[in-house]
């Protein structure tokens, strides 16, 4: 049951510069400057991680660019897996996708407040300030996107140029002390030799990072031309955020001692005050929360455009899927805002502060299948459908499908055994929802063929 496509600017607002906002600021978010810290054990065995997941996410990217030409009529991420492989898997990708999405919005809040309350002193006075402002923080989004869909593209658009400033400053930052001392590069390499299971693990780390880059594909129903648009939007997102991390993560290994680097908690505000003084710290936050607040409102837009095709292919209740007189799926917005409004005041419980680093690898975990069946669904397309493209594009898109599934494959194996558990429970978890969703379907089946 393909989306009905209607070329108009006002049943598909989002254009290129929305979309590529979208994959930059949804990737973009908190967890960049934290990057460095989690990298630093590994030593030079993080830029070997690097490379790979490049290779990796530039395959994923092409995945992502090439469906919407074979699938233009297609709604996203759902239409394509569902027109390769049928309902039952595609429901279960979509759904430990779906579940991820919520779980995103509520450690982005987390994170931001917890840089609000550098700006904000006074948030830190009384224990139960922080657990509100971040509900506040998800609940003002979820009304900016109901209000309408432009609103939340035009916030997105905005936080994605003032979150790159402060990246380009750092960035800026490490070439201004390679030209006037170079020596700083060489005083600091770290020693870890080469290590099979280093790369590995750097690489999974780094993947965690370049998450969203499939953005611009979710809410497909409502961009105008996706088979132009989405295409240009994944690639010149990714390769910009591609940019951006590698190096905003790698100044930072070789400026700072390895070992201060990793126990560091800001090494960005580190990098700071030892080349330029404590002074810009109060800066440095300001742009950690623009960074989240991009990040949140992406998403934000990306979890109610999903709940919505999914409740309209059936898979949810109808009601979650129904556009309000804005045009935007209110009760989606609303349900995925309790959700992440949950899980949000279980992270601030002190009784499950685990459940953070938890929800984090179910997230990795939880977007694996997508990126595995849509590389796969490139491939399985292509062949029952005949599609052939001129020259040589052919074999490089074919080819990208195939290194992205591989990449998939590399990468599950990188985030260990429980991740892969979570997943398989989070997909367990979803059976009730599936049944039940079929059922629905026979039913309205057996009622159209008897009238």
């Amino acid at each position: 049951m393909p989306a009905v496509a209607v070329e108009s600017d006002t049943s598909r607002p989002l254009g290129f510069w929305t979309c590529t906002a979208l994959v930059i600021g949804n990737t973009i978010g908190v967890g960049i400057f934290l990057l460095p810290a989690t990298l630093a054990p590994y030593g030079l065995n993080a830029l070997w991680g690097w490379m790979i997941t490049l290779f990796g996410c530039g395959c994923l990217a092409m995945v992502f660019s090439v469906l919407p030409r074979l699938l233009p009529q297609e709604d996203g991420p759902y239409g394509y897996t569902q027109r390769a492989f049928g309902n039952g898997i595609t429901f279960y990708v979509l759904w430990c996708y779906w579940f991820s999405t919520w779980v995103t919005n509520s450690t982005i809040a987390t994170g931001v407040v917890g840089y609000l309350t550098i700006l904000v002193p006074a948030l830190r006075s009384v224990s139960w300030l922080p657990p509100v402002m971040a509900l506040a923080l998800v609940w003002a989004f979820v009304l900016i996107n109901s209000i309408g869909i432009r609103m939340a593209a035009s916030i997105q658009i905005i936080t994605t140029v003032l979150k790159l400033l402060p990246q380009a400053g750092i960035i800026l930052l490490g070439l201004w002390l390679l030209v006037v001392n170079p020596t700083l590069y060489l005083g600091n390499i770290p020693p870890n030799p080469f290590s099979f299971r280093g790369v590995l693990d750097a690489s999974t780390n780094t993947l965690y990072a370049m998450l969203g880059i499939e953005c611009a594909a979710i809410p497909a129903a409502k961009v105008l031309d996706p088979g132009r648009t989405i295409p240009r939007a994944t690639l010149v997102g990714t390769l910009v955020t591609a940019i951006v991390y590698i190096g905003v993560s790698l100044l930072p290994l070789f400026l700072i001692p390895q070992a201060e680097l990793a126990a560091s908690n800001a090494p960005f505000a580190d990098l700071f005050v030892r080349y330029l003084g404590p002074q810009y710290g109060w800066w440095l936050a300001l742009s950690i929360v623009i960074c989240g607040l991009g990040a949140l409102n992406g998403w934000t837009l990306i979890v109610g455009e999903l709940t919505q095709t999914l409740a309209l292919r059936g898979r949810f209740p109808a009601t979650w899927g129904k556009p309000s007189r804005h045009g935007t799926p209110i009760t989606a917005f609303v349900v995925t805002g309790m959700l992440a409004s949950i899980i949000l005041l279980m992270n601030y419980s002190e009784s499950t502060t685990k459940l953070f680093t938890f929800f984090s690898q179910l997230v990795t975990a939880a977007n694996l299948p997508l990126y595995l069946a849509c590389s796969l669904a490139v491939l399985v397309v292509m062949k029952r459908a005949r599609i052939t493209f001129a020259g040589r594009s052919e074999l490089v898109w074919r080819g990208a499908a195939f290194g992205a599934a591989v990449y998939c494959v590399w990468a599950f194996a990188g985030v260990g055994t429980k991740p892969w558990l979570y997943a398989i429970g989070l997909a367990i978890v979803g059976v009730p929802f599936h049944l039940a969703s079929s059922s629905r379907e026979a039913g309205h089946h057996r009622v159209t063929r008897r009238g």
